[in-house]
């Protein structure tokens, strides 16, 4: 049997998932797109010579959100082709077309195309980039954006948040604020990671003759938000360094507390994951085609320090 590998980049609002894996009798980002894929294809669920599943470039919490998140298929050619239809239009955009139509709303379909030679969703990755947002004392709360947005009722102190962060820099086990997977391990490396204030700005420019009434401010003007960006990320990793460095932003902890738990890989109670609402998945970077087989037999290798 034929098969192709197919190239899915999507987004969702997580709010109302139970995270991205697949899971019996819960909701995920992963059920209902397959789900809507053995629809579209008239494949049978459990069928084994054509299970339809999807690897993903980064498994997403329960209510953690994606705004560019990458996925691949194995699809059958025939499989594929039955997509088209009467639609004037290649297979991999017709099936595109099909699920747009079909996903539920909180779920984006942008793309889908023929993944390239030695394409892995999950291994081919050179980085992730993930942003927390957060509303506090400084910031305009606007309840519109309360799924997005995690709301504190304090000051933060960015300075010392921005101290906390840069001690994730670079290649660390990040054991005290992350759980490996089965036989993995917490070893990362942060290439970025920083807190920053996002200016008070107007949506658009203001003509000299408009009053100030009309100064509509952009979405996220004022709102202090975390990015981080690594080759990869552990369970709980991003929501729990956004814990610690909220907890040394409020004064409960120093940041000689944060750099201690980056020393001593230890978890424990006092480093768990911030609220999940606030996390998005921003973008997923890869190499250039005649790289990716050889970044996927690279990462798959277990590391070390």
């Amino acid at each position: 049997m034929a098969v192709i590998r197919l190239r899915i980049d999507l987004g969702y609002d997580g709010g109302g998932f139970y995270g991205w894996a697949r899971q019996p009798a819960m909701r995920t980002v992963q059920g209902e797109i397959e789900r809507v894929l053995h629809t579209i294809t008239r494949v049978p669920d459990g069928d084994e010579s054509e299970p339809l599943r999807l690897t993903v470039a980064g498994r997403t919490d329960t209510g953690v959100h994606a705004l560019h998140q990458v996925c691949h298929l194995d699809i059958s050619r025939s499989a594929l082709q039955r997509c088209v239809g009467h639609m004037a239009v290649p297979a991999p955009t017709a099936l595109m077309h099909r699920m747009q139509r079909m996903v539920p709303t909180d779920i984006a379909i942008h793309r889908v195309s023929i993944a390239p030679d030695g394409f892995d969703a999950r291994f081919s990755a050179l980085e992730r980039t993930y942003v927390y947002r957060i509303a506090d004392r400084s910031s305009l709360v606007d309840p519109r954006m309360r799924g997005f947005v995690h709301h504190i009722d304090a000051d933060l102190d960015i300075d010392a948040m921005n101290a906390a962060a840069a001690t994730t820099i670079g290649l660390h086990d990040f054991g005290s604020f992350a759980t490996p997977n089965p036989g993995g391990t917490t070893i990362r490396e942060v290439k970025t990671a920083y807190w920053r204030r996002i200016p008070t700005t107007p949506l658009i420019g203001v003509a000299a003759t408009m009053g100030e009434s009309y100064r509509t401010p952009a979405v996220e003007s004022g709102l202090l938000c975390f990015t981080i960006i690594a080759d990869a990320f552990a369970r709980n990793m991003v929501r729990s360094l956004v814990g610690g460095c909220v907890q040394v932003g409020i004064g409960k902890r120093s940041v000689d507390w944060f750099a201690g738990k980056m020393a001593v890989p230890k978890r424990e109670g006092s480093t768990g994951p911030i609220a999940p609402q606030g996390l998005t998945l921003e973008h997923v970077a890869y190499p250039s085609d005649d790289q990716l087989a050889a970044r996927a037999e690279a990462i798959r290798a277990k590391r070390t320090l």
